[in-house]
């Protein structure tokens, strides 16, 4: 006690009474008490911020297995496609090192190819990867070989030259490097996403930077769908395996994504999505339809029908593995939402909207400075594009030039500078009569976005308004009301 008063500073007295210091030591332990429970309300909101931090980094990541159809010559042969997985939270340092995406970046696509560089597997970003351009925008609305030459090798000049650099003469070198930009130009991509962790990202980036990245593609056992079984076993272990009943036990790209489809739905919370993304429309060869091992040899008339003749009991049990196996019962665009350039997925068009779009397409007045009617678009754009050169315009995105007598004019190749170029009218008309007739005549439906064709439309309407011989109307970006009949067939086509 005397320790304390003289810690006080007051002078003892007998005489005090006792009831203040009682309700100093009852404030005394009230503070205390109340300070306590302060830092613990402090440090539980603390480790709720920490929380919620860790939540918000791991959130919005996912890996999508790309599901590749077969095209050219190689797709006449074999029908098993391409394979490649799209990571959204993983982004490239060089199309060899990976790192985390910063905001704003859309991540990669991973992929392996033969022959590029002596690389098992090149990171290329999600856009030029799709489209052999940088930006959404720069899409070019109608595809052709040049075209698509021309801007996968500024892609290479710029981005890829430690990957295909270019021969002593400064020209493009040869092998498949070509594949790796651009691949919608070539064929229709089905994908399948599946929610992931951005501390799975961290673990894949640390394996990959850390691994030999050297080439041992073997199309039996280390193809592209090896590639993306491991990656996808990486997020979910056991996830995808090979068969050996509907593959002969090659691992093959549909299997790869039937398998996912499968796990996803014992295990819901990876939330699958299904997207389409469409092939550009062009002047290019469609893609086919995918196909595994047995299905490929038991659907493909050069394969199957010799077989027959040769041995109806090989034949017959080939037909049962395919029966089987299920191998033909599983649709990869089932579900599936339509994958724009510059915003979030679509839903595909209706047929009813598909159908009132064809036939105010058919109806829409002929072009006089062309001579073909109306529904001969593509023919007409095809006389055009054939004397066309791509290019860039001012902005750096795509544009055909064509001679016109003693000038040269540059028609824009995308919908951001299709109106704004100053080409001649009919020109402009001409390649959005094309583009929209190869859209709504795609031989699957399901792959027709809604929004793309509003806006296509809207800016062949744009066009066919322009009294004068040049168009320099602004980009458009609304969207046309859907259905009653698509607005009874686009207000029956009253344009000038």
């Amino acid at each position: 006690m005397n320790v304390f008063r003289s810690q006080a500073g007051t002078a003892p007295c007998s005489c005090q009474p006792k009831t203040p210091r009682v309700g100093k030591v009852l404030l005394l332990r009230g503070s205390a008490l109340l300070r306590r429970y302060t830092i613990s309300i402090t440090r539980a909101v603390g480790m709720l911020c920490v929380l919620v931090v860790a939540l918000a980094a791991n959130s919005g990541a996912s890996a999508t297995l790309l599901l590749e159809e077969p095209y050219g010559k190689l797709g006449f042969f074999t029908a098993t496609g391409h394979s490649a997985v799209y990571l959204s939270g993983v982004c490239a340092e060089s199309p060899v090192i990976l790192r985390r995406c910063v905001p704003g970046e859309m991540g990669v696509v991973l992929s392996r190819y033969d022959g590029v560089g002596g690389y098992d597997w090149i990171a290329i970003p999600l856009i030029p990867y799709l489209y052999a351009v940088e930006q959404p925008e720069d899409v070019p609305l109608f595809a052709d070989a040049k075209m698509v030459a021309f801007l996968r090798d500024r892609y290479r000049r710029t981005h890829l030259q430690d990957v295909a650099p270019d021969l002593p003469n400064g020209e493009s070198p040869g092998g498949n490097w070509y594949e790796l930009v651009g691949s919608s130009y070539d064929r229709t991509t089905y994908g399948f996403e599946i929610e992931t962790t951005s501390a799975q990202d961290d673990a894949l980036i640390l394996k990959f930077n850390s691994s030999p990245n050297r080439s041992h593609f073997h199309i039996l056992t280390r193809n592209c769908a090896d590639f993306v079984k491991d990656v996808i076993n990486f997020y979910q272990p056991r996830a995808v395996h090979r068969s050996y009943l509907a593959d002969v036990g090659i691992t093959t790209p549909k299997q790869m994504a039937k398998n996912l489809v499968k796990f996803s739905m014992r295990h819901p919370e990876l939330g699958l999505t299904r997207i389409i993304l469409p092939q550009v429309p062009g002047s290019i060869a469609r893609s086919k339809a995918v196909h595994g091992v047995v299905e490929s040899f038991f659907k493909s008339k050069k394969y199957i029908v010799p077989s027959a003749v040769a041995s109806p009991i090989f034949a017959g049990c080939v037909a049962a593995v395919f029966f089987g196996s299920g191998s033909g019962r599983f649709d990869p665009g089932r579900n599936a939402m339509v994958f724009v350039p510059d915003s979030e997925p679509d839903l595909p068009l209706g047929r009813e909207d598909l159908q009132a779009y064809r036939k105010a397409l058919d109806h829409l007045p002929a072009m006089p400075d062309l001579e073909t009617p109306a529904g001969d678009a593509p023919k007409a754009w095809e006389l055009i594009r054939s004397e066309a050169r791509p290019g860039l315009d001012q902005d750096g995105r795509p544009v055909l030039q064509l001679n016109t007598g003693p000038d040269t004019v540059s028609v824009g190749a995308s919908a951001d500078n299709v109106l704004t170029s100053g080409s001649p009218a009919h020109l402009v008309q001409a390649l959005l009569k094309a583009r929209l007739q190869a859209e709504l005549r795609r031989s699957n439906p399901l792959s027709v976005s809604g929004r793309e064709i509003a806006r296509d439309w809207k800016l062949l309407q744009e066009a066919m308004k322009e009294n004068g011989p040049q168009v320099t109307a602004q980009p458009v970006h609304g969207l046309l009301e859907p259905s009653a009949s698509l607005r009874s067939e686009l207000t029956s086509v009253n344009l000038p």
